[in-house]
């Protein structure tokens, strides 16, 4: 999830896909899920989002998306960031996790690979 969004035209409707890193299949899990729902519906009430349709895959998200009032690179920026650091926090939180270690460890190492991770 590390490119840069550069929306030209702020005020029209656009499709927004991105990706776990090495396409983890982090949204197998409800909760996490719900964090980018809930990250979604924080954006679309306090942001100016307007979220046209979505779908959360097992590794990736698609967005259709447009706003009126804000510039969308930096709503899809804050709610890339917030929606990551809360899951990497949930993972780290859920005792049950089986894939917990091997998740953190691919996370970080692609972090101390590539800084905009």
């Amino acid at each position: 999830m590390s490119r840069n969004y550069k929306i030209s035209d702020q005020s029209q409707l656009h499709f927004i896909s991105f990706a776990t890193i090495h396409w983890i299949d982090v949204f197998t899990r409800p909760a996490y899920k719900d964090i980018v729902v809930d990250s979604l519906n924080y954006c679309i009430k306090n942001k100016g989002l307007e979220v046209h349709a979505w779908c959360i895959m097992s590794n990736h998200v698609h967005l259709v998306v447009s706003s009126q009032t804000a510039n969308q690179s930096h709503i899809i920026r804050d709610l890339k960031k917030h929606a990551s650091k809360t899951i990497v926090k949930a993972i780290v939180d859920n005792p049950q996790e089986s894939r917990k270690e091997w998740m953190l460890w691919m996370f970080e190492r692609e972090g101390k690979r590539n800084s905009n991770n």
